[in-house]
């Protein structure tokens, strides 16, 4: 059974992975916070970027992480370290040989 645990903050839920999220929407905090880190973006940015986010959903989510930013950070670092192992174990894919090969891309 999915268990979702409220917050203080309004509009933030941590669903049964512990992972806080925005309520209303499979939105995470984290993937929030990436958009920033990423991108640098402001919270009026992220809300033209992410339209069915309210600035209220914005601002708490980013309370949140304020409050709560080593531990995001973590998961942020191991998010990437995650996808940079999956990016090294499977290399270069077919597609981006063949762009190679037709010299559409450089190597």
């Amino acid at each position: 059974m999915n268990q979702t645990l409220i917050t203080d903050y309004k509009f933030i839920l941590i669903d049964e992975n512990e992972i806080p999220f925005i309520e209303g929407t499979s939105m995470k905090v984290v993937e929030l916070v990436t958009s920033i880190h990423a991108n640098g973006w402001s919270p009026e940015e992220l809300h033209f970027q992410y339209p069915h986010l309210s600035m209220s959903q914005i601002y708490s989510a980013l309370a949140y992480y304020w409050e709560h930013k080593q531990e995001i950070d973590a998961d942020v670092q191991r998010r990437f370290e995650y996808a940079e192992k999956l990016r090294l174990e499977t290399g270069i894919s077919p597609f981006v040989k063949r762009l190679r090969r037709e010299e559409v891309i450089e190597s």
